[in-house]
């Protein structure tokens, strides 16, 4: 049986999504942090963007989260929690595996693929959390090429100008 998403539900998970992005932060990472919630309520795996400490760009928030949970038989009822948006790439890990429901810290510095997700049947939660919008605005003004790195603006300008 799926544990019902109300808002208090939902905030309980954010919040320890949020304790991860601060995590991330201290260790001079980006702070994006996410948790993989089973179907029953119980958190299987949290974890936060790791890009920088790991020298490796495929660990997003929601990654982390998920390598940490280890590996499940289903997915199906399972819900991702995210500080952020989540990118293509995370919005297709939670399409590839099936994940049932995502719950979105914000979306106002960065609108990832969360209506895609929608489209293909996920259950999406935007909190609009103040806490999550602040940190990534003065993680973002004090760190403007790190997050354009993180985004893949870098990629996308090269790639427009015909590089």
């Amino acid at each position: 049986m799926t544990v019902p998403l109300d808002e208090t539900t939902a905030r309980s998970w954010l919040a320890i999504a949020l304790e991860e992005a601060r995590a991330g932060l201290a260790e001079g990472g980006i702070p994006i942090g996410g948790a993989l919630v089973g179907a029953d309520g119980r958190v299987l795996g949290r974890g936060h963007n790791r890009r920088v400490q790991d020298d490796d760009p495929s660990v997003h928030g929601e990654t982390d989260a998920f390598r940490n949970a280890g590996r499940q038989a289903s997915y199906r009822g399972t819900t991702m929690v995210t500080t952020l948006s989540p990118c293509w790439y995370c919005s297709g890990l939670v399409r590839q595996f099936g994940i049932s429901r995502l719950v979105v810290g914000e979306a106002r510095t960065f609108y990832g693929g969360h209506d895609w997700l929608v489209e293909n049947g996920v259950e999406v939660v935007v909190l609009d959390d103040p806490e999550c919008v602040q940190m990534m605005e003065d993680f973002i003004a004090a760190h403007p090429g790190l997050w354009n790195e993180d985004i893949g603006e870098h990629v996308h300008s090269e790639q427009e100008a015909g590089r």
